[in-house]
């Protein structure tokens, strides 16, 4: 527990840092980083990184990817990239048939487009209008502070177990305090945020639509959980216990994004449909 706390401590200022400086470029960025990394941890533990055609060629996808999703100049070009990865995938498969299968080119395939995919709606998001970091905030602080809140209520009075064979440690217990840090957690900053604005010199000509965002809350703890699940069943396929040791107390770099990639896409279908910010007139 105090590796995950000191781990925490040190990596939150960085996200914050990335928060504050509100560049749709070094978010981009910093997704890039984050998707490569991942899959790489994935190539890694499904043993498919010894294959160097296919994990040369995976890790240049997804460079790539989301700079063709993110910048409005390369997104005409989505399918031509994407159609170019799917056939040289294949090609390796008919060349090296009695090595390579097509349940590793088909999973490899899928976690090269989903990683990235995902990490990019979080662009999508900041890019939406003047308060898309505010959409940023959101799609990375429920999945974690649900997580968070999981874990600590959970390990406190955790007794009735969640689906013991994919993930001993989760507990309904621990599930639903999670659900409840998130809700609380986006209440404070939807009520904070206009208060916010105001202290750095905006205006907050605005009001923050508080139920949909505890809605939001509850479901996205939910798909957090999902999320979390499916890497744990993963990873116990691939007998391994973390995808990697970047992060001391949380493992690798996907077990702390695992959440968030079904929670950042849930926000950005949402958020075109609903509003959260609405204006005063």
């Amino acid at each position: 527990m105090v590796k995950r706390i000191l781990t925490a401590v040190i990596a939150l200022p960085l996200v914050i840092l990335l928060l504050w400086l509100d560049n749709p470029v070094l978010m981009m960025a910093g997704m890039t980083i984050v998707s490569v990394i991942s899959v790489g941890e994935i190539l890694l533990a499904t043993k498919y990184f010894s294959n160097k055609g296919i994990a040369a060629v995976c890790m240049i996808f997804v460079t790539a990817l989301p700079s063709f999703l993110c910048f409005d100049v390369m997104i005409r070009y989505f399918p031509m990239l994407s159609g170019t990865f799917l056939l040289i995938m294949f090609i390796i498969m008919l060349f090296d048939h009695e090595k390579v299968k097509f349940q590793e080119i088909a999973l490899m395939s899928f976690v090269s487009f989903l990683v990235p995919l995902s990490l990019s709606t979080i662009v999508f998001l900041e890019k939406k209008n003047e308060y898309g970091i505010f959409y940023v905030i959101l799609a990375l602080l429920i999945p974690w502070i649900s997580d968070a809140g999981a874990y600590f209520v959970g390990s406190a009075m955790g007794k009735h177990k969640m689906a013991p064979k994919i993930s001993p440690k989760k507990s309904w217990e621990g599930f639903f305090g999670g659900i409840v840090t998130a809700v609380i957690s986006v209440i404070a900053v939807g009520l904070g945020y206009p208060w916010y604005i105001g202290l750095i010199g905006g205006t907050a000509d605005f009001t923050v639509n508080i139920p949909l965002l505890i809605v939001v809350a509850i479901v996205g703890s939910v798909l957090g959980v999902i999320g979390d699940f499916s890497a744990s069943l993963l990873k116990r396929q691939c007998m391994v216990k973390d995808f990697g040791s970047i992060l001391p107390g949380h493992g690798g770099i996907l077990d702390r994004f695992d959440s968030v990639l079904f929670v950042a896409p849930f926000l950005y279908f949402v958020f075109n449909m609903i509003e959260p910010i609405q204006m005063i007139v």
